[in-house]
């Protein structure tokens, strides 16, 4: 005699396929019909402002074309910090408290750099750069 168990019946299965199929299509139908719309990150509105003129017991330093200075309308003969250093720690104490930078626009780098320098040797702690609107 011949016994059949309950589990040798036939095995159920689930197929996968069709699942993926119609999910890959609805993923397609998706990214086919959404809209691609780039927004801004930020919003920014920004900040008018009114130019003042300079203080009169402001210093005033210009740094020509080929790198020449002019404190206060005077030329100066600087080729370092330390000379122009000096000028500036020797302008009245009321003028000293900043100093406003006139450079041209093609002026050397190296020309407003040994300015910021001397500036700081001479004890000047409020440095400004004078720019030009268009």
């Amino acid at each position: 005699m011949r016994f059949r168990r309950a589990r040798d019946q036939d095995h159920l299965e689930l197929n996968l396929v069709p699942l993926i199929d119609v999910l890959l299509v609805v993923l397609i139908f998706l990214a086919a019909s959404s809209t691609f719309v780039r927004h801004r990150q930020l919003d920014v509105s920004l900040p008018q402002a009114q130019a003042q003129a300079p203080r009169p017991a402001e210093l005033l330093l210009a740094i020509s074309q080929d790198g020449r200075y002019a404190l206060n309308g005077d030329w100066l003969e600087a080729d370092s910090p330390a000379p122009l250093s000096r000028a500036l720690a020797a302008a009245p104490r009321d003028a000293r408290d900043s100093l406003l930078i006139l450079a041209d626009g093609q002026a050397p780098h190296a020309a407003v750099v040994q300015a910021m320098e001397a500036a700081r040797q001479a004890g000047i702690v409020r440095i400004h750069f004078a720019t030009q609107a268009p």
